[in-house]
């Protein structure tokens, strides 16, 4: 479940005017102890010049360039569609002191001009060829949706009657990889696995890379149907022993898709709720808050709010949400004498956008105990102690309450010490400790997932 960083969302774009800004800038934003590492491009167009930029952490590259006026010395730069503006002042000739806003908040962002633009992360568990296996590019068609969906299928050579198993990615437009500052964790899972003979099928998400980006407006039970066809595409191609893993919301898309689909028959859910969403999200901002160094006070007062929105959202009846939600804002704000009229309205916005979509209507109303008491296959529940955005006991214990109910005879509920969301050894669980960790994922998950699928699959006709 990634987290709603509105820095994060960095659609930025460039343009400047004058020779001593030609060339390739590194910069790096310090959001709450997060470091978000930035690129600028910047190459002269007749008598205009044009910007790129990349956010290597959120594998953005290539964004093109609006507007900007470099004049003294001075860049500023102007994303009016996200409320951004940067400020900088040329210092030399290779570094740009300036101030980075966006909305109400304003953090220092240095530029370097930099000789070798290609930012790159040291992660020494990625993959690298050439592969002792089979690796098919394929093609999926959405059974009940018609969207395509583009999938890379790993199967160890000389074996047959192997497990097969499809990945799920958490929430969010994701790659196939699940990749996240310069991690890719489910080609690290995908080679080992079949490295150990379990062949994988991980797949772009909706709107990424070769996927099509479907139905408007999809929700969870949408990208439910995408895996349930990604099972039945397995189906076709003879195997047998098929099961799901799933990171984070793919920890609770799996459940759905085994309780509709017969083909599935195991799960592995990593880091995958097992309470009630709208309580689970209530934990994740206390603790990454906690994790972040924010204030006590401000934390209850964070949960305070959330807790009433989340309230709102889940009891609604009617057919206008957007229109209550934006009423009870108004009256929650009318007390607050630490915000202007502008800065109300943009926070209105901002929590409009965010939680009247359809998807997170959708998962804000869910209770895994819908679909986790149903389950009768095989499953095998992780997390790590240290999460901070999925917690682990609370979690868990949902996760073995609903099996039990169901009458799940074959299941597993392992909380593991030290590990992260993205289940690498860590010394907090904060989430800027995501993209500073060089491990992508710890090998004693690696193995415990992979000797769980052999186990039980070799029961398995």
């Amino acid at each position: 479940m990634k987290l709603f960083f509105t820095l994060y969302a960095m659609l930025v774009s460039i343009v400047c005017c004058s020779q001593p800004i030609v060339g390739d800038w590194k910069g790096e934003l310090d959001i709450q102890g997060m470091k978000l590492p930035l690129l600028v491009h910047i190459i002269p167009a007749g008598d205009s010049f044009i910007a790129t930029m990349d956010s290597p952490a959120q594998g953005a590259k290539g964004i093109k360039a609006d507007t900007t006026e470099w004049i003294n010395g001075q860049l500023s730069l102007v994303i009016n569609s996200i409320r951004l503006r940067y400020v900088g002042k040329l210092l030399g000739a290779d570094s740009i002191a300036g101030t980075f806003t966006q909305m109400n908040t304003s953090l220092p962002l240095g530029l370097a001009r930099i000789k070798d633009s290609a930012f790159v992360y040291n992660r020494p568990q990625t993959p690298r060829p050439k592969f002792n296996y089979k690796a098919e590019e394929v093609t999926i068609k959405n059974e009940e949706q018609g969207n395509l969906l583009a999938g890379t299928l790993t199967t160890p050579y000389n074996k047959k009657d192997f497990p097969v198993v499809v990945m799920i990615t958490g929430s969010g437009a994701q790659d196939r990889d699940e990749t996240l500052f310069g991690h890719k964790p489910f080609l690290v899972i995908a080679d080992h696995f079949t490295n150990n003979g379990i062949g994988v099928l991980r797949m772009d998400d909706r709107g990424v890379s070769g996927s099509e980006k479907g139905k408007k407006d999809a929700t969870s039970a949408d990208f439910a149907t995408d895996i349930s066809s990604a099972v039945n595409f397995l189906v076709k191609k003879g195997h047998k022993k098929i099961g799901l893993v799933g990171h984070s919301e793919g920890g609770m898309i799996a459940p759905m898709v085994a309780v509709q689909n017969k083909n599935v028959k195991f799960i592995v859910t990593m880091a995958g709720p097992g309470i009630p969403v709208d309580s689970l999200m209530l934990i994740q901002n206390r603790e990454v808050s906690r994790t972040s160094g924010v204030s006590t006070k401000d934390i209850s007062e964070s949960i305070a709010a959330s807790r009433k929105i989340f309230s709102l959202l889940t009891s609604y009846s009617g057919n206008d949400i957007k229109t209550a939600l934006k009423a009870k804002l108004k009256t929650w704000l009318d007390a607050d004498t630490t915000r202007s009229e502008d800065q109300k309205e943009t926070f209105i916005s901002q929590q409009m956008a965010q939680v009247t979509s359809p998807w997170f209507l959708y998962f804000i109303k869910f209770n895994p105990d819908a679909f986790l008491s149903q389950v009768k296959v095989p499953v095998l529940a992780i997390n790590g102690a240290k999460d901070v955005q999925v917690a682990a006991k609370e979690n868990l214990y949902g996760i073995e309450k609903s099996l039990q109910k169901a009458g799940n005879k074959n299941f597993e509920v392992v909380e593991l010490p030290g590990l992260n969301h993205l289940f690498q050894e860590a010394k907090t669980g904060a989430v800027s400790e995501y993209a500073t960790i060089e491990q992508t994922i710890s090998p004693t998950v690696l193995k415990l997932m992979t000797d769980w699928i052999l186990k039980i699959t070799k029961q398995m006709k």
